[in-house]
């Protein structure tokens, strides 16, 4: 009798299909199948809408109804799920099974403390008291690397930064010692050096744990740093798999060829970024050609001129007491940060998660008051010592996309409606059917369906919501545009479309950019100039190109080095 142990997860043949209301059929993912042993990787890739994260719901239990599993099956541990109510027999989701989801401001409730919620999953599947459940809930702040993590644990998820919040996540999920974990982006809102910890953190938990982990990741340095096998899905179905240098190195599939050939190079700059397949390159010319030609004014030009001015900005953020009238705890989020960005460049904003990289962007976008210093904009104050002064011209002039597409769409009012707004309120059309050609034109602009309009929300994968909420920034035809991690949520061959509209826009308007991301990648690609940040301050600034080829402050050459490329792949030697 063998004593090998059953793969950790066994997806044969899947089938999801959800009802429609015309009483038809929408096939999320169809005929797909894929193993992971104990201690193994398997990262899932593909554009936003292609099922990944289909799968792993149904992994969980957690298909949305009326979403069903219509054929094949799952084995979790050797054990079957059960297609109606989504359980195996001894499977405990939480215990069993660790989940990290896409999202983490929707993952963590806001109305209890990160201690409360990590402990409670500790008191429920591993009984421990409340004294031990702390130590372990601190425990698991350190192994995912939060700063400050016995001040933390009191912190409310509100009070963290993006990054912070999906390492809470994380460690909740690491909580019980899971046999697997099924992790739905879970580097999204991550900068690379807190990615490299978690990463890690994933890949010694596969190799001395034994953890079988379903990765769901469009980062394919992300693939290529920890996966053992990938797989490659493209509207529902797998394209191609495989052992992961094999799949990356010599992908056979054209459509795998064009994803990999798709990510973006840290190593060079390129005029534009490589677009998947034609109906990607094609579809949305139009709108944006019709879109660069009306949605700016004639004196944005491209002049090298001052638009924005930060001058000694200082940003403190102050916690209230544990007891009522007790003092609270003062914060320095922003340190004395000076910075100027001329008209019509891209201007990067980097640095790790919790750096101020945000509280920056919130308080050029107006949503945030300085403590000190100013902020200009072509030489009016946008915010000062004396408050926030955002009206008229100057209110329409900057706008934003925000990192997170799940809380900065209102899930109760149509996207028509939502994208109709900025139009209508800036009056830049004459009537409300104008309004609408032109939201049918930005819809198109950044690649979705003209359908979009009627729908909710809910009803878009988070890339999806991502391109909506850069559609709904540019309707205001600003001038400037603060974009905080814009493409954190997109696969690469939406990147990549994303990021050509916001050059082109650029080149043919004057459109002027402050771009904030961790994707240094992405960095490289876009910006003329970069200000990399570390604890609140300004660190280095510099040309993008001389920063890259040759950065001088120490934390500049670690961020660099510790980027996942494509030029090492986990398990490439074996192949060879």
């Amino acid at each position: 009798m063998s004593n090998r142990q059953p793969p950790v997860l066994e997806i044969d043949n899947l089938r999801v299909e959800y009802p429609l209301a015309n009483g038809g059929l929408f096939t999320a993912v169809e005929n797909a199948s894929l193993i992971i042993q104990p201690g193994e990787i398997h990262a899932l890739v593909g554009e936003s809408g292609a099922g990944k994260t289909t799968i792993g719901n149904a992994v969980m239990g957690l298909l949305e109804k009326p979403g069903r599993i219509a054929s094949g099956s799952i084995h979790i541990g050797g054990k079957l799920l059960d297609p109606t109510s989504g359980s195996a027999d001894g499977v405990v989701l939480g215990r069993d099974v660790g989940a990290v989801f896409q999202d983490p401001m929707t993952s963590l409730n806001p109305l209890f403390t990160v201690e409360s919620q990590l402990t409670e999953t500790l008191r429920t599947h591993l009984k421990m008291d409340r004294a031990a459940s702390r130590v372990r809930a601190l425990e698991l702040m350190k192994a995912v690397g939060i700063p400050e993590p016995e001040r933390r644990l009191k912190a409310y998820p509100h009070q963290l930064s993006g990054g912070q919040r999906q390492r809470v996540v994380i460690a909740a999920a690491l909580s019980c010692d899971p046999t697997l974990v099924v992790a739905d982006e879970p580097t999204t809102a991550l900068d690379v050096s807190v990615q490299a910890q978690i990463l890690k953190l994933l890949r010694d938990l596969a190799d001395n744990r034994r953890i079988g982990i379903l990765l769901v990741t469009h980062n394919m340095g992300v693939v290529a740093q920890i996966a053992d096998r990938v797989t490659i899905m493209h509207r529902g179905k797998v394209v191609e798999s495989g052992p992961t240098a094999e799949v990356l190195r010599h992908p056979k599939a054209e459509y795998a060829k064009a994803l990999i050939g798709a990510v973006p190079r840290i190593d060079m700059r390129l005029d534009r970024f490589p677009v998947v397949g034609e109906e990607a390159k094609g579809r949305a010319a139009d709108a944006r050609e019709a879109i660069r030609a009306k949605a700016f004014r004639a004196d944005a030009t491209i002049d090298g001129s001052e638009i924005l001015s930060v001058e000694n900005l200082c940003v403190d953020y102050v916690t209230s007491g544990l007891i009522p009238g007790s003092k609270g705890h003062r914060f320095r989020a922003v340190d004395n940060v000076s910075f100027k960005v001329r008209s019509g460049e891209v201007f990067g904003l980097v640095g790790e998660s919790g750096c101020g990289k945000t509280t920056i962007a919130n308080v050029v976008a107006g949503l945030v008051k300085p403590t000190s210093g100013r902020v200009l904009y072509q030489g009016k104050p946008v915010a000062g010592e004396g408050g926030i002064r955002r009206v008229g011209p100057l209110r329409q002039a900057i706008q934003m996309i925000f990192q997170d597409p799940y809380s900065s769409l209102n899930s109760r009012i149509r996207i028509g409606s939502i994208l109709a707004e900025p139009i209508l309120f800036y009056r830049l059309a004459p009537s409300r059917a104008e309004a609408e050609s032109d939201v049918a034109q930005l819809i198109e602009a950044v690649g979705l369906d003209a359908d979009s309009a009627g729908r909710y929300a809910h009803a878009f994968s988070g890339g999806q919501r991502q391109r909506l909420s850069i559609a709904r920034a540019l309707g205001a035809r600003p001038r400037l545009i603060v974009c905080d991690e814009p493409t954190s949520s997109l696969d690469v061959s939406v990147q990549a479309q994303i990021l050509n509209l916001l050059k082109d826009l650029r080149d043919a308007t004057g459109l002027t950019l402050l771009l904030i991301s961790h994707d240094l990648a992405v960095v490289r690609q876009m910006c003329d100039r970069i200000a990399v940040m570390k604890s609140g301050k300004l660190v280095e600034e510099a040309a993008a190109e001389a920063l890259f080829q040759s950065p001088q402050h120490p934390y500049t050459q670690e961020l660099l080095s510790l980027v996942p490329t494509l030029d090492r792949i986990r398990g490439e030697t074996e192949v060879a």
